[in-house]
């Protein structure tokens, strides 16, 4: 069974940073692309990061481009979102997903429950 555990979560400051967890069992990292993306109420799930299988390249949307940083750990099976200089509008719920290197969220294969990430002003 897949599991797909994203953690680090919380409420920030603007301008404060976060570090995202993934944590994955189930499955042997190392042979899938992994992906974070993000989402608000009313709004479609956004792609914000992804990361290709050995780590030796990574995408990363242009509105968080220079500020958030995609990392894997294969050996503990777990993918992480370096955040910095935040801002309000990167409130929402960052979901993991595993699967593509894709911006396109159905392109992935499995997903976690999401923590919220809340920035104030």
């Amino acid at each position: 069974q897949v599991q797909v555990i994203e953690s680090g979560g919380g409420l920030v400051q603007a301008g404060g940073s976060l570090i995202l967890s993934c944590a994955t069992s189930g499955i042997t990292l190392s042979t899938y692309s992994m992906g974070w993306f993000r989402q608000v109420p009313g709004k479609e799930r956004e792609f914000v990061a992804s990361i290709r299988r050995s780590g030796s390249s990574t995408n990363c949307a242009d509105s968080v481009k220079g500020r958030f940083t995609i990392s894997r750990d294969n050996a503990k099976n777990t993918v992480y979102l370096q955040m910095n200089s935040l801002k309000r509008e990167d409130t929402g719920v960052y979901y993991c997903a595993v699967g593509n290197w894709n911006s396109d969220p159905r392109a992935y294969d499995y997903w976690g429950q999401g923590t919220q990430v809340t920035v104030s002003s």
